[in-house]
């Protein structure tokens, strides 16, 4: 656009800039989206949906002999029979409840432990933070199948050193029988993820604003009313995530169990579902059985998790109203 100047004054060219259109703007956002998702799709998709498609696919196909039981075995249509024998099998649904107890012991102490640790070392007490985490966080880094090696060298008699003293004190304890043996797996567990979801509710409760704890000390609260009344809610949402992906991988025990089974008469070869999968898998050879038992699992994993969610919802609309 062109305008013209007054007389006297030297005239001014105007030229109007192209404004961009929402629809355009909207467009590129789509776009930026859409290429920062992308590789989570893609992920998504490779390790998870067509994984899960191939257990459904398979869970309804098994193994069958023609004739008397002579020819080879062909693959054939067995609908939902494996399923019914997963339902009707009690060492599967024995697993179901050994991992529920599990979950009922382990998850409490994991998050009550792990919130009881950081609050200490956000008190301003608390020394030596930056060491405290490093040698909690240090158990995290060992892999699992090394951790619950350790731990059954610690656990067996004649071996360890543990056993040995508490047998001078004229204690004895099997950790590896009947009684304690479930325990003794949670043990191993505390020991190995106790410093991770402490670092997470330290990092939570470090982005606590200083006024409100400020607020709270003015008012007269003390230290241990301040950590439960204060800052804990505050990072309920913490909590909630904490308490949602130790059930998930609580759901999935198999290192610890299946190495202790080799010194422990107490842990057969089904005593998690997932060992049961395994077994089924590997040792029977039974596939359409092990996708079956697999789909179950996933299936009470996602109720489970639901249900924590909604929960972990009302809780906080109750407590905002």
């Amino acid at each position: 656009m062109t305008t013209t100047a007054p007389p006297g004054s030297a005239p001014r060219i105007i030229t109007a800039v192209p404004t961009t259109s929402r629809a355009t703007t909207r467009r590129r956002e789509h776009t930026a989206c859409g290429v920062l998702m992308a590789p989570f799709f893609v992920l998504l998709v490779a390790v998870f949906l067509i994984p899960v498609c191939t257990a459904v696919w398979l869970s309804f196909f098994g193994a069958d002999q023609p004739g008397l039981g002579f020819g080879p075995e062909r693959t054939v249509f067995v609908g939902w029979r494996s399923y019914a024998v997963v339902f009707t099998d009690p060492t599967f649904l024995a697993g179901l409840g050994t991992v529920l107890g599990y979950c009922l012991l382990y998850i409490p102490l994991l998050v009550v432990g792990a919130l009881a640790l950081a609050l200490l070392l956000d008190s301003g007490g608390a020394r030596l933070r930056s060491w405290a985490q490093l040698g909690l966080f240090l158990p995290h880094a060992v892999p699992g199948i090394i951790a619950a090696i350790i731990w059954l060298y610690l656990y067996t008699p004649g071996l360890s050193p543990v056993v040995e003293l508490l047998a001078r004190a004229d204690l004895t304890i099997d950790f590896l029988g009947a009684r304690a043996v479930l325990p003794s797996i949670v043990n191993i567990s505390l020991w190995s993820n106790l410093g991770y979801n402490m670092v997470i509710f330290y990092a939570a409760l470090r982005a606590v604003p200083r006024e409100i704890i400020e607020a709270s000390v003015v008012d007269g609260a003390g230290p241990v009313r301040t950590a439960l009344r204060v800052k804990t809610p505050l990072i309920r949402s913490s909590i909630v995530m904490v308490v949602l992906f130790t059930l998930i991988w609580a759901l999935q025990l198999f290192t610890e169990p299946m190495l202790l089974s080799q010194s422990s008469p107490m842990i057969s070869s089904r005593f998690s579902p997932t060992m049961y999968i395994y077994d089924a898998a590997f040792t029977r050879n039974n596939y359409g059985l092990a996708a079956a038992a697999s789909v179950i699992l996933l299936l009470c994993t996602i109720a489970l998790s639901y249900g924590v969610t909604r929960w972990s919802n009302r809780a906080g609309s109750r407590s905002e109203a």
